[in-house]
């Protein structure tokens, strides 16, 4: 029996920039990841050089797909929520894709709430499947994507939707809970806020909350109060690193590996 196909992926975050091998046919990690702290400033070429030197030490040497806090369109950074402004207008898949030494279509570029949506559409509950659903990352900010029926609606930016007055991310993401010393039971309430402001919006059949607060979510989801079911994304703070892997792989079918569809 052949060995299942195999994808690398690399999320790009505020903070953290994590890698490591995928198992396609599962959806999961192969062995550990590898995590670098995001340089400072996080500007392209050093954000490059953490990326080349995570593949590096895996000795990986396929498809790498890459997920950045940005809007991507075409491969290129339209936005830079949380990294350095100098990602505005870079073309950061050709820019990737000379510092890994690999052919254009080897490297796919994508939003890192997107990567994990699609990570937790293909690999996550079937009901995921149905319907509206919005996949929610509490980070260093709030990465959101948007899903019909299975089908990604790309870089949707609804963190940054304007809630009483302030940019969703700067009151309810993650990093503003570790910077203001706040319990889970004063957290809460600003991701409650927030989601129902995206719920009058959207009107999602289902939210999933993923980001490094999912691995806790048994403390904050029950106190959330909002009409729409809302569950943990089921790949944890790894979702990032799988979808960008399966995208890479299934834009550029180079093996019988590659060749394998990832589409669930």
């Amino acid at each position: 029996m052949a060995a299942p196909a195999r994808g690398f992926g690399v999320d790009v975050g505020g903070s953290g920039i994590k890698g490591g091998v995928v198992d396609l046919a599962a959806g999961q990690l192969v062995g550990d990841r590898v995590r670098v702290d995001t340089p400072q400033p996080s500007t392209p070429d050093a954000v490059a050089d953490v990326v080349a030197g995570i593949v590096a030490d895996f000795g990986w040497d396929g498809p790498v797909g890459v997920t950045l806090p940005a809007v991507v369109k075409h491969g290129v950074a339209q936005t830079a929520a949380n990294i350095d402004k100098a990602w505005i207008g870079t073309d950061a898949a050709a820019l990737f894709a000379e510092r890994l030494g690999r052919r254009p279509q080897d490297v796919v570029v994508l939003n890192d709430a997107d990567a994990a949506g699609m990570a937790e559409i293909r690999y996550g509950w079937p009901g995921d499947q149905s319907g509206v659903v919005v996949l929610l990352t509490f980070g260093t900010g709030i990465g959101t994507a948007l899903f019909l029926d299975g089908k990604l609606v790309p870089n949707t930016e609804f963190g940054h939707l304007e809630v009483d007055g302030h940019d969703a991310e700067t009151r309810a993401a993650a990093s503003v809970k570790e910077e203001e010393g706040l319990s889970w039971e004063e957290w809460a309430p600003r991701v409650s806020r927030y989601i129902s402001v995206l719920e009058n919006l959207i009107w999602p059949d289902l939210v999933i909350v993923g980001g490094g607060v999912s691995k806790k979510a048994e403390k904050w989801i029950p106190m959330l109060d909002v009409r729409t079911k809302v569950v943990a994304a089921e790949l944890r703070n790894a979702a990032g690193i799988v979808g960008a892997a399966a995208a890479a792989v299934e834009a550029a079918p180079t093996s019988a590996d590659a060749a394998v569809s990832v589409s669930g």
